[in-house]
């Protein structure tokens, strides 16, 4: 029986991920629920388990390519039925290099299909030139398409004879892009020395104290995965000076995004033009265009309109302040601002329940229950973990729960599932020092509350001019769902339950 690995759920807005490294090979035993393949987001790396026992019988992405939710990854086999098929295939192996290094003929490299509604591609980059010596499976050009960036694999191993069409150009699936003659061997007049084991490494070149040119980047370590491997490659980054959190000290695609390029690097004009020593040209990342594409989907799918308040946070700093040192001894855990708001909202969302629905094509889906996402920042990204039924637990089990969220966000240990199904979503910008600021929607939710720095300012109250702790809420919505009276609502409800918190123990 064949048994197909997909690509699991990855989170309610992840619709793709980058095969990071496959850990088990073709032909291998494999037991259920054994780790076979990492994958990375724009927000975690997840390992996908084996579904069943068996043999891995075939791999259908490869290390570095980019795959959609529920797409194949590759199938394993009964041990019975995939036996056999795996010996033959380690018999068989061997007889295409041979048969190569004899032929001498030459092979065509083609744009390789990449999806049902994709049908062109821009050529990235190429990582060889005509002459240089290619293996098989070697990648010889990045391609760009609008959902994915892929590397495409050298067919055969040979001298890379002929390139058809240069970076930039925009090529049709299947287009001839490439020639190589098969088995061929390069000279030393053919420039392969270039991008042979003659190159500098990132070491040398750093000791040599020259700037890192356009055609002399650091060699990317073979120990890369394929998503970290690219990031330091777009940004010039020598691997041995970053620092892995990895499994076993390995390398992630976070790790490269927040590494420094050396100062020797970022003073070079980058590709693909030089604009001067006061700029840099640098290539926007996959995480980068990853969000860069999902917020401006948030923009063009929700009718978002934001809608502003503040709040006395006086009764909140007094209560944190009378009960702080108890409630830390009794539960372990500070008593934080998060939980007060985090309350105030679900109390809210009772009375205005369009703020907690969703629209599904003509439909209004209405929860009945209240899932709280608490924005969380990180050096790899900003994910937003779930608090699960809010209004059924206690302040102190959503403060732990919180900063448990926090401490594995940060390490990159939280699970897919702790980030899928929000029904509404707090952030707080006040952290950074935020005065005010737009919330954009963390679709498919209808509302999202945005919380500001506190700041000391002068207000009147009861005739006279009080110094008084406020802070400035901001509340979007999404105005297809969610009326202007069912949302200045909403957030006067949030701002009466914070001035006066009894209110949250009446029901009020």
């Amino acid at each position: 029986m064949t048994t197909e690995i997909r690509v699991p759920t990855l989170g309610e807005s992840v619709t793709e991920a980058t095969i990071a490294r496959w850990m088990k090979k073709e032909g291998e035993a494999v037991a259920v629920d054994e780790p076979l393949v990492e994958l990375e987001t724009d927000k975690v790396s997840v390992e996908v388990p084996a579904p069943a026992a068996g043999v891995l019988s075939s791999i259908a992405a490869q290390e570095g390519d980019t795959v959609e939710v529920d797409a194949l990854l590759g199938s394993i086999e009964a041990e019975g039925k995939a036996s056999a098929p795996a010996k033959k295939a380690e018999t068989k192996a061997p007889a295409p290099k041979k048969a190569a290094a004899a032929s001498g003929k030459e092979i065509e490299v083609t744009v390789p299909a990449s999806g049902e509604s994709v049908t062109e591609a821009d050529i990235g980059e190429w990582f060889k030139k005509v002459g240089d010596t290619v293996e098989l499976d070697e990648p010889l050009v990045s391609l760009e398409t609008d959902k994915a960036a892929m590397d495409v694999p050298s067919p055969a191993s040979g001298v890379l004879k002929d390139i058809r069409a240069q970076e930039g150009d925009t090529v049709e699936v299947g287009a001839v892009i490439a020639v190589i003659a098969e088995g061929a061997s390069a000279g030393k007049s053919n420039g392969a020395a270039t991008n042979g084991v003659n190159d500098p490494s990132p070491r040398e070149v750093a000791a040599s104290g020259e700037s890192v040119m356009e055609g002399a980047r650091p060699r990317p370590s073979a120990e890369l995965s394929p998503a970290p491997r690219r990031v330091v490659a777009e940004r010039g980054l020598d691997p041995s000076s970053i620092e892995g959190t990895g499994k076993g000290g390995r390398i992630t695609k976070g790790d490269a995004l927040k590494a420094d390029v050396k100062p020797a690097q970022a003073k070079a004009p980058s590709a693909p033009k030089d604009l001067g020593p006061r700029e840099e040209r640098v290539k926007m990342s996959r995480l980068r265009q990853t969000i860069a594409r999902r917020l401006k989907e948030a923009q063009d799918t929700a009718a978002m309109l934001t809608t502003f308040n503040d709040v006395d946070m006086t009764a909140v700093m007094e209560l944190r302040g009378q009960y702080k040192e108890l409630f830390e001894k009794k539960h372990g855990i500070k008593l934080g601002f998060m939980s007060f708001f985090a309350k105030a909202c679900v109390h809210a969302l009772k009375e205005v329940p369009d703020v907690n629905a969703e629209i599904d094509g003509t439909d209004i889906i209405y929860k009945n229950h209240y899932d709280i996402g608490i924005a969380v920042g990180t050096d790899k990204g900003l994910v937003v973990p779930v608090i699960r039924d809010a209004d059924m637990k206690s302040m102190a089990e959503i403060e732990l729960e919180i900063a448990d969220f926090g401490r594995r966000a940060r390490s990159g240990d939280l699970k897919i599932e702790e980030m899928q199904g929000g029904t509404f979503t707090i952030t707080n910008g006040g952290i950074y020092g935020s005065l005010l600021s737009t919330p954009i929607l963390n679709q498919p939710q209808s509302g999202i509350l945005g919380m500001h720095r506190i700041e000391q300012r002068p207000i009147a109250r009861n005739g006279e001019v009080v110094i008084r702790p406020m802070m400035y809420l901001a509340m979007s919505y999404d105005h297809r769902i969610v009326d202007g009276k069912g949302a200045v609502t909403f957030l006067v409800r949030v701002k009466e339950n914070l001035e006066d918190p009894q209110r949250l123990l009446l029901d009020l």
